[in-house]
């Protein structure tokens, strides 16, 4: 697996379950010959052909790299000559190899005045550099995390995990998601929300009832969550300066869809179930609520 981002990457990935893995660094020392854009780091003299170096099976994208310009070039290399980018390639394949990606954010917010280029940016470049390309759209085998409902049902799954920790019997109904961008944060959120509602509704329909002497342990897990509740903190790449008590009003700002190419828009999974100025107050909020002040 071709695994791209920064930090330890090649670790993420083998505490994942993969095995061989392969980092964009490791490729460009492999084949110097690709990565030509800083005429700094090109290689003075012809080097020798590559040989031994492993066929990729697939790309992991875990985050935005540092060179961009490195990352979309051996990337985009590595789907047209499906894994072998020191080869003539023959003609380009498709469906092209495996690729998975996390972190679809495309802005997040930092110590600048403006929000920042986040993965989903980087997401954005190989997508259409890979259709302009090719004249095709470039497919993703899973993408995951934030706003993808796979995330916070990971989320529920941890909060779980922790209350068994802790010696806590009574089962967790309300979930609380807080963040500061409304179109992964909060639209995630409620996306989840609405996946409760219909798994309800569903087990409603098959006939399953929340009856403690019917149900066994695994139903009653099945129908303990109920809702999950999207908090909007103003710190981060939603700020406001209006009074917050207008929050369901003014929380859908934005007419630009900020999200993944692959989610369809519902201007309605952008509005925040509450919006509060920082994390200290939602979390009193969600104490108010649960009644624990």
């Amino acid at each position: 697996m071709l695994v791209a981002g920064q930090g330890p990457v090649e670790e993420n990935a083998r505490n994942l379950g993969f095995k061989h893995v392969v980092t964009i660094e490791a490729l460009r020392k492999a084949y110097p010959l690709l990565d030509m854009v800083d005429q700094s780091r090109r290689p003075k003299e012809l080097p020798p052909p590559t040989t031994g170096f492993p066929t990729i099976e697939g790309v992991v994208l875990f985050g935005e790299p540092v060179r961009w310009e490195t990352s979309l070039q051996l990337i985009i290399d590595v789907l047209l000559s499906n894994g072998n980018p020191g080869a003539d390639p023959e003609g380009i394949p498709y469906p092209h190899l495996p690729v998975l990606a996390c972190n679809m954010d495309l802005l997040w917010m930092a110590e600048a005045k403006m929000p920042r280029f986040g993965h989903g940016t980087f997401l954005l470049c190989l997508e259409n550099i890979y259709k302009k390309v090719t004249g095709r759209e470039l497919k993703y085998e899973a993408l995951i995390g934030k706003p993808s409902t796979v995330t916070y049902h990971y989320a529920e799954y941890l909060i779980k995990e922790q209350a068994e920790k802790h010696g806590w019997k009574a089962p967790i109904r309300r979930l609380y998601a807080i963040g500061d961008n409304p179109m992964s944060d909060v639209y995630g959120a409620n996306l989840y929300n609405n996946y409760l509602k219909s798994a309800q509704q569903n087990q409603v329909e098959a006939g399953v009832k929340r009856i403690p002497q019917a149900a066994n342990p695994q139903t009653e897990d099945r129908l303990a969550v109920e809702s999950c509740e999207s908090i909007l903190v103003c710190t981060g790449v939603y700020r406001h300066n209006a009074d917050v008590s207008r929050k369901l009003e003014e929380c859908n700002t934005e007419t630009v869809f900020h999200g993944h190419r692959d989610f369809c828009f519902d201007p309605s999974l952008v509005e925040a179930s509450y919006v509060v100025q920082d994390v200290n107050e939602a979390v009193q909020l969600a104490f108010e609520k649960e009644n624990w002040s």
